[in-house]
């Protein structure tokens, strides 16, 4: 994430399943449902892409904390570190690659997809170049928590622009409609594996990748009432 991204939605118009932001799963009664761009495109596109900045901003953040991140950040940062490619382009490469793994569970992206992989990828790797690693525990604690808490926040944002899904939730929700798993059981199973992987590649767990599984999701719950656009908010 980092990150990240966008719905996906397994929802109704009240008290909905959903999985947000390449993170987690939380009921919300906020109608999340997919619209169509051409409905509010300035209001909602600026929203998709304000999301997008701050979602990749916190990314930087964590990594920069040296505390933990989580698991797909795990797998991003040891590929990084393997293969010399930056953060950020490991996680647009990776985006592509889950994005292909939609074409066989016949998962269609939206332009909140496409946007997902580009912005983030970009943005994380220039906040993480002008952002020092602190040396002192204070500050990298400091850098975990906000890092976590503005993911929470951008996740609702970029999720309430209801522009698509992130490569990663289409990937968990179409694994889901095809092998009728719950959506909780293919999650775990795929960050299980993204997790063990990229720590054996070397990437950083720790700390924070217990406190970001445990806060993301009540921290989207809680922003997203506030941030989803809607037509009555117009």
């Amino acid at each position: 994430m980092s990150g990240k991204g966008p719905v996906d939605w397994l929802f109704r118009p009240s008290r909905s399943l959903v999985i947000v932001g390449d993170v987690a799963s939380v009921k919300s009664p906020v109608e999340l449902s997919p619209v169509p761009v051409t409905t509010a495109p300035a209001v909602r596109l600026t929203q998709l892409l304000l999301g997008l900045a701050c979602y990749g901003t916190s990314m930087a953040m964590m990594t920069r904390s040296g505390l933990g991140l989580n698991p797909w950040d795990v797998l991003h940062e040891g590929v990084a570190d393997r293969t010399g490619l930056t953060f950020g382009t490991v996680t647009a490469l990776t985006g592509v690659v889950v994005l292909a793994a939609w074409i066989p569970l016949r998962q269609r992206p939206g332009i909140g997809t496409v946007a997902n992989v580009l912005v983030i990828a970009v943005v994380v790797d220039l906040v993480r170049a002008v952002l020092p690693q602190p040396q002192h525990l204070v500050w990298q604690g400091a850098l975990l928590l906000g890092g976590i808490v503005l993911n929470g926040l951008a996740t609702a944002v970029y999720v309430g622009a209801r522009l698509g899904p992130g490569p990663r939730d289409g990937l968990m929700t179409g694994l889901s409609a095809r092998t009728n798993w719950s959506v909780r059981a293919v999650r775990t199973a795929i960050e299980v594996v993204v997790l063990a992987t990229g720590w054996l590649l070397g990437g950083t767990v720790g700390l924070g990748t217990v406190l970001y599984a445990l806060a993301i999701g009540p921290l989207t719950q809680f922003f997203l009432p506030h941030v989803t656009w809607s037509p009555k908010r117009r």
